[in-house]
């Protein structure tokens, strides 16, 4: 581990009671750099890549599907039976779109920008949340100013790693992740509304009230509550965790190789994607199979689910476990924010 890169580590004893803070730049971008160099065959990578929208839009539909079932058979369906499908279905299939609409952020789906954001909005609809452009202008920040204090807003505040030290609150906050991640960059840096932001809301807006006219209060729910079930405890929401969150002493972002990656768009290949943000994910196995000696010997993970456990119940991991960097800290080394930006 590269635990130089650390300036201040707290004791783990009762967990860190404030963030690890860095005087170095984020690893991916020097990391990138080396890996051109050693196998410029993965340039290849780059580029969008459609057939990911044909998944996307499967999921769009089954979501549809099953909401208009719902709809048509509500007098029928007890709430507890709409809850458990609200859960796994909806909860499974919403999350699943989140990151369909991260792909869009990177303009992996279509060649052109305003393409990836109409279907960004299109995957938007059955989540019931107006979120594809404002997540996509703030994660832009999270790619090309990693760690930075006061631009990432992926990073916990310090009031939520103040209060989120139990097991007990720790585990109230993974069922709370949906809030934390919506409302904290809206609150901590809020940024005027664009265009595209205000259309994207309208749809959206638009979208509920119809459903809610057409198929009822079930299929809302069953749309809605998805989102935030399937982003706060859910095997899924491991990957919110498991990306950034420090369990190694110097290490800030961790991938996981395993079956989830499958509805995820790979999102677990972490370090990969950070490393190559234009690579879209369905690529992302084969960089790494073209750099293994950068890649093969990262910590990884095997399980999102056991993260989760980890994160609740070992006392040494907490909010405050992220690496973060002043302002003043120049991030913008060897084209790190515009291979960040790219797509934006």
């Amino acid at each position: 581990m590269k635990s130089e890169e650390v300036c201040t580590a707290p004791s783990p004893t009762d967990g860190p009671t404030e963030f690890y803070w860095s005087n170095e730049h984020e690893p991916h971008a020097r990391r990138r750099r080396e890996i051109v160099a050693r196998h410029p065959e993965v340039l290849g990578l780059y580029g969008p890549d459609s057939r990911e929208a044909v998944f996307a839009s499967a999921c769009i539909l089954i979501q549809f599907a099953v909401g208009a079932v719902i709809g048509f058979y509500a007098q029928q369906l007890s709430w507890g039976a709409v809850l458990v499908l609200t859960y796994c279905v909806s909860g499974t299939i919403n999350h699943s779109l989140f990151l369909a609409m991260h792909e869009c952020a990177h303009s992996s789906f279509f060649t052109s920008k305003w393409q990836n954001e109409w279907f960004a909005v299109l995957v938007n609809l059955p989540t019931g949340i107006p979120a594809a452009i404002t997540f996509k202008r703030y994660h832009m920040e999270h790619h090309a100013h990693q760690g930075v204090d006061g631009v990432d807003m992926d990073i916990p505040t310090h009031a939520e790693g103040w209060f989120f030290r139990t097991p007990a609150r720790k585990l109230l906050w993974v069922v709370l992740m949906p809030f934390m991640y919506a409302f904290r960059p809206l609150l901590m840096k809020p940024k005027p509304m664009s265009l595209m932001e205000a259309m994207n809301w309208l749809c959206v807006a638009a979208s509920d009230v119809a459903v809610l006219y057409w198929l009822g209060p079930k299929t809302l729910f069953y749309f809605v509550g998805g989102t935030f079930l399937g982003t706060g405890l859910h095997p899924l929401s491991g990957h919110f965790i498991a990306e950034h969150f420090v369990f190694i002493e110097g290490q800030e972002t961790y991938s996981y190789y395993g079956p989830l990656n499958w509805l995820t768009y790979n999102v677990g290949y972490h370090n990969e994607h950070h490393d190559f943000p234009r690579i879209p994910g369905s690529r992302l196995p084969a960089l790494k199979k073209m750099a293994p000696d950068y890649y093969d010997n990262l910590p990884a993970y095997s399980s999102w689910s056991q993260v989760l456990w980890d994160f609740v119940f070992e006392y040494d991991v907490n909010c405050f476990s992220r690496i973060k960097r002043r302002r003043q800290v120049p991030n913008a080394q060897a084209g790190i924010s515009d291979e960040g930006k790219k797509g934006n």
